[in-house]
């Protein structure tokens, strides 16, 4: 499903503007965006969570050289899926 599926299914749910729903979705990103950058989790009840993880520095390796490479810590978004939804899908 395209952002364009989804704003058209919400608009169409809840008898609102593809306009509306469209801003609405936008908020929504823009809020999951603002916690995770705070360093909180964001839930989307009944989905599941989107969650902040640092990474530790560590060492790798060029495949081709086999050269050792430092590979910088980073942060990264981890998704877990709510029970509901897992248990609904499986």
């Amino acid at each position: 499903m395209t952002k364009a599926d989804l704003i058209k299914n919400l608009a169409e749910a809840h008898e609102i503007t593809a306009k509306q729903a469209g801003e609405i979705l936008d908020g929504i990103a823009a809020s999951a965006t603002e916690q995770l950058q705070a360093g909180e989790e964001f839930t989307l009840p009944g989905i599941g969570k989107l969650k902040p993880k640092t990474t530790a520095a560590r060492t790798g390796r060029n495949p081709k050289s086999g050269e050792s490479i430092e590979i910088a810590a980073k942060t990264v978004v981890k998704f877990t899926v709510a029970k509901a939804l897992k248990d609904a899908v499986a």
